[in-house]
């Protein structure tokens, strides 16, 4: 994971309410869909799609279309990778 990346991670979880929408999508088992994460924040629905968006910019979810709608995921393998630097950190 190159350093670019570690900011813009950093960055996007640098916000309670997107820390808040990962530990919520990370829950699920499946995918989640866009209408019910909008239903469990109390935020408005465009304030909800930034979040989301600063998140998939970071490459923390993965989306797919459904319709007309968006489902999201985490992306496991791209917090694992975040999670392997910040231990390197450590020592």
């Amino acid at each position: 994971m190159d350093l670019k990346q570690v900011e813009k991670i950093s960055k996007a979880l640098g916000d309670p309410y997107r820390l808040k929408l990962m530990e919520t999508i990370n829950k699920q088992q499946d995918w989640l869909q866009c209408s019910i994460i909008i239903e469990m924040f109390d935020l408005s629905q465009s304030t909800v799609s930034h979040h989301l968006k600063q998140l998939l910019e970071a490459d923390l979810l993965i989306s797919e279309k459904d319709g007309r709608n968006c489902k999201y995921k985490v992306n496991k393998e791209v917090i694992s990778g975040y999670k392997n630097f910040l231990t390197q950190l450590e020592g």
